[in-house]
């Protein structure tokens, strides 16, 4: 994979394809490869007439991992993102990002509009704004000795998951202490590029899809039947809704 330098971190990337770009922002622990490779949505958006370009964001995949909480904080992602589109010489893209990914995107098309034609919330309801309240069972979970310590739930899912995709647990506890920084209300409400907010209908960390998009000032919003956080990732219906969200919002004929 190749990579660029932002913040003194080194940052793994990959394009495929020609296009439209969309921006794939991955959620926590995962990485370019499973979150958007892995789960056919490459294929799915090559496939529209749109060059997908995926991130490895900091602290995961083949980018640098540092340990210091410090550095994890959503603004500093999402200007990771915006410097990936400078050194691909891209000036306006959509954005696809899942759970902290689109927490990304949110600051992202926050802090620079002109930058994000579009933008895709998919795993982030209003928890944009309330928080994720599971944080500090996922930190205690990716730091215990064992799994078989762990009990809640939540903590279990990620560490199953962190371990799947061999990542590394400090650098992700030290992403899940900072990078879950909620969104200022009034600033979703200054959000003002089209989102579509795709949440899963049995979403127990996102918060409702609806809610959220009432805030957003060209916000609309799609319920994914049947699926939880984990499942709605490469979802036929998530990915149907995406692509007709993208045909009206930014056409693969637009290019950057």
């Amino acid at each position: 994979m190749p990579t660029f330098s932002t913040s003194g971190l080194s940052l793994a990337y990959d394009v495929h394809g020609a296009g439209a770009p969309v921006l794939c922002v991955h959620g926590f622990a995962s990485s370019g490869k499973v979150n958007w490779i892995d789960t056919g949505w490459i294929e799915t958006l090559n496939g529209a007439g749109y060059q997908a370009i995926t991130l490895d964001n900091r602290g995961h995949g083949r980018s640098d991992k540092p340990h210091d909480p410090e550095l994890y904080y959503p603004i500093q992602m999402a200007e990771d993102a915006i410097a990936l589109l400078d050194h691909l010489g891209i000036e306006r893209a959509a954005v696809l990002g899942y759970s902290m990914g689109a927490r990304i995107a949110a600051f992202m098309a926050f802090s620079h509009p002109e930058r994000v034609a579009a933008a895709i919330f998919g795993g982030m309801g209003m928890n944009l704004v309330n928080g994720l309240t599971d944080g500090n069972d996922i930190i205690a979970g990716l730091r215990a000795p064992a799994l078989s310590d762990l009990t809640h739930p939540t903590a279990r899912q990620f560490r199953i998951f962190a371990d799947h995709t061999g990542s590394d647990r400090e650098a992700l506890a030290a992403c899940m202490e900072t990078s879950r920084q909620p969104m200022a209300r009034a600033d979703v409400r200054r959000i003002d590029v089209p989102v579509l907010v795709a949440v899963g209908e049995a979403d127990e960390m996102a918060g409702r899809p609806e809610t959220l998009a009432e805030l957003l000032p060209q916000g609309e919003a799609v319920v994914i039947p049947r699926r939880d956080h984990m499942r709605a990732t490469g979802d036929r219906v998530f990915k149907e809704a995406t692509l007709e969200f993208l045909g009206r919002t930014f056409p693969a004929t637009t290019h950057s």
